[in-house]
């Protein structure tokens, strides 16, 4: 299969809450390194003629503001929690200068809330301004956006199903702390691995930072970066230097081609 060549930019690497944490005067998130400061997780990915978003979090506007984003072909959600769907709204933007609706890609679970969230723009009647939004729903099936080729992978999320995404030798996947064997086998072969690492300290339903390290060791994954991440997990630089080679914290704006 044919995969064209891609550009991947992390968009936010933060936790639910963000880095900083409102509040908070811990080290993190009173760090100057802005490596230490974090948005909700979401990627874009970006083709020769094709561009998407992984997940619209409550930073979404920013995002595309931050990263000059002017087209925007599709969304594709990993589940249904408020910090990766908060901000769909804000795809009106793109309605509004690309005068076509923006593609959704979800599962049953994340378009149930998706409807209920955004009530207002899957009624017959609309009013003007809402997003137009064209939901097409997936499964654990490939599908196609444009020109990339998109696997899914299910993942568990504690007791929810979440779904991580391979992009040709790209795969991504956060909020998970199990994966099945059916699925790891969609994951062996990639050449660059995204997986979640909230903290140090085990959590009901995310990996910490050494079961992410284990799981990227036992597929054999060249190189990982890690998102998700807690202001718990310690200074961006200080968790960089004690990690083990080609295993990498993932940053805002951080960006890889592959």
């Amino acid at each position: 299969m044919h995969y064209p060549p891609l550009t991947i930019t992390f968009l936010g690497t933060g936790t639910s809450s963000g880095v900083p944490m409102i509040a908070c005067n811990c080290a993190v998130c009173t760090s100057n390194n802005q490596k230490d400061n974090r948005l909700r997780s979401s990627i874009l990915v970006q083709s020769p003629g094709t561009t998407l978003v992984v997940d619209t979090t409550p930073d979404f506007r920013y995002q595309m503001l931050r990263s000059k984003v002017q087209k925007l072909d599709a969304v594709v959600f990993t589940h249904p929690h408020k910090d990766h769907i908060a901000g769909l709204d804000d795809v009106k933007a793109f309605n509004y200068f690309g005068h076509n609706a923006v593609e959704v890609y979800a599962n049953a679970l994340t378009q149930k809330a998706l409807k209920n969230e955004f009530y207002y723009a899957f009624t017959k009647e609309k009013y003007p301004g809402i997003p137009e939004i064209s939901l097409n729903e997936i499964d654990e099936q490939e599908f196609r956006v444009g020109d990339i080729p998109i696997i899914p992978i299910k993942v568990w999320h504690l007791n929810m199903p979440v779904l991580g995404f391979r992009f040709g030798k790209f795969t991504y996947i956060t909020d998970a702390n199990r994966i099945e064997e059916v699925e790891k086998e969609k994951i062996r072969g990639s050449e660059i691995l995204v997986l979640n690492a909230l903290r140090q300290k085990e959590h009901i339903s995310h990996f910490t930072l050494s079961q992410a390290i284990a799981v990227a060791d036992e597929l054999q994954i060249p190189q990982c970066y890690f998102t998700h991440i807690s202001h718990q997990l310690g200074l961006h630089d200080e968790v960089s230097a004690a990690l083990p080679p080609n295993r990498r914290l993932a940053y805002d704006l951080l960006q890889l081609q592959c």
